[in-house]
């Protein structure tokens, strides 16, 4: 099926884009916070019970991810109907009250009951990417995504360290902070942030439309958006590896503490916002969006078998800029899939996206911390003690032959 005539984008408002990057930044400053907390809040809250720690993560990331499923496509097309920025808003102003009841909870389920609504309310990740297709022009839009793809790099680089800073006060803390921002975020958009998607290109909500299995249709409708949505799909699988298990591996393998996963949490991000805010624009312009799918998708098969076989950390951090380089695939493969749809279908077509991503992040975890598992219960050494990570390998490799079998004709 031929793609779609592009339609132009309205001119972009320097000042939309740069809340878009803002609004992004701030969620994930808000999210990486509780990263190096949430564990030991959920280990106080179980008695000290390390393995009841451990199922509740389980369920919290699991359950996460299926809220993420479920509402992603709702977003979406919210956003087709009224417009990106009242969904953009609400969702702002609903993590905020989210992370006030986290940092007041006192109990394990009520504490779950507000981890599944920020991942309800998270779900305008997804807005934000349509958001970007709206205003930036197709042959621009790998660069775009991936300066969204550099401020996740940012907050993951400084929030990590500033959560385990603030945890070490009060573990409690780097909630009430993350609500802050969340509340700062929404007062900022409130302000500063235009619509993109004008009347004319706006199309009446649908629940059938709008349900996760319903939104599927419209990457079946295009078969070659279709397989893109499944490298996308391969690429969230892999990239599961990172927050499920980095942490337990990196005790197991290298005998890492905290502040050694720390530096190692900030040498990753330094290495994203150099690749998705430097190098992506540049290499998408000289290679085209298809080929710099097609390299990230080797960089990162190489990058996590190297990952996988380095016997100490030191070889662990020397794969990193390898792997780092796996960062221009998926703005490249957003840019690929922007490109297939038309302008009212934006919102639909990230809100799939959504869906599918979630579904990895529903068995991702599983996947891995099961893998993982195995490995320390049999006490497994050398090269198979990075068997979560011949996983990840696998799957990137995988996506990468699924990019270039479907993009053959580009």
């Amino acid at each position: 099926m031929d793609a779609p005539t592009p339609v132009a984008a309205p001119p972009v408002r320097r000042a939309a884009l740069a809340f878009i990057f803002v609004t992004i930044l701030v969620d994930v400053l808000a999210f990486g916070l509780i990263i190096p907390v949430l564990p030991q809040l959920l280990k106080k809250l179980s008695g000290g019970v390390l393995a009841d720690a451990t199922v509740w993560h389980g369920l919290f990331a699991t359950g996460f991810m299926v809220m993420q499923f479920f509402f992603s496509p709702i977003q979406g097309a919210l956003s087709d109907r009224f417009g990106r920025r009242p969904v953009i808003l609400v969702s702002n102003a609903g993590l905020a009250l989210d992370f006030v009841i986290m940092a007041m909870a006192n109990t394990l389920p009520l504490l779950f009951i507000a981890r599944l609504v920020s991942g309800a309310t998270s779900a305008s990740f997804s807005t934000a990417n349509a958001y970007i297709a709206d205003v930036t022009p197709p042959e621009k839009r790998a660069a775009a995504f991936g300066r969204l793809g550099m401020a996740f790099g940012i907050g993951f680089t400084v929030a990590p360290v500033m959560g385990a800073w603030l945890g070490a006060v009060d573990l409690h803390l780097p909630f009430w902070v993350a609500a802050g921002l969340c509340a700062a975020n929404f007062c900022y958009g409130w302000f500063v942030l235009p619509e993109s998607l004008p009347p004319e290109r706006r199309v009446p909500f649908e629940w059938r439309r709008a349900n996760p299995l319903a939104s599927l249709k419209l990457l079946r409708a295009h078969p070659e958006l279709f397989g893109l949505a499944g490298v996308s799909f391969l690429m969230a699988m892999a990239h599961l590896v990172y927050p499920t298990t980095f942490v337990l591996y990196a005790d197991y393998r290298f005998g890492w503490g905290l502040e050694m996963v720390g530096w190692t949490l900030l040498l990753v991000g330094l290495l994203t916002i150099i690749v998705q805010g430097g190098l992506i624009g540049r290499i998408s312009r000289t290679f085209g969006d298809r080929r710099t799918l097609l390299l990230g998708a080797t960089a990162g098969g190489i990058g996590f078998a190297g990952y996988a076989l380095a016997p100490t950390g030191y070889w662990f951090w020397a794969a990193m800029p390898i792997a780092a380089l796996w960062a221009i695939a998926g703005p490249a493969a957003q840019s690929l899939m922007t490109s297939r749809v038309s302008a009212s279908e934006q919102g639909r077509l990230q809100g799939a996206i959504g869906s599918l991503n979630s579904i990895a992040g529903i068995l991702g975890p599983t996947l891995y911390t099961q893998t993982l598992a195995a490995v320390a219960l049999n006490e497994v050494r050398g090269p198979l003690a990075g068997a979560t990570f011949w996983v990840a390998a696998a799957l990137v490799s995988l996506g990468g032959l699924l990019a270039w079998r479907i993009t053959t004709r580009d």
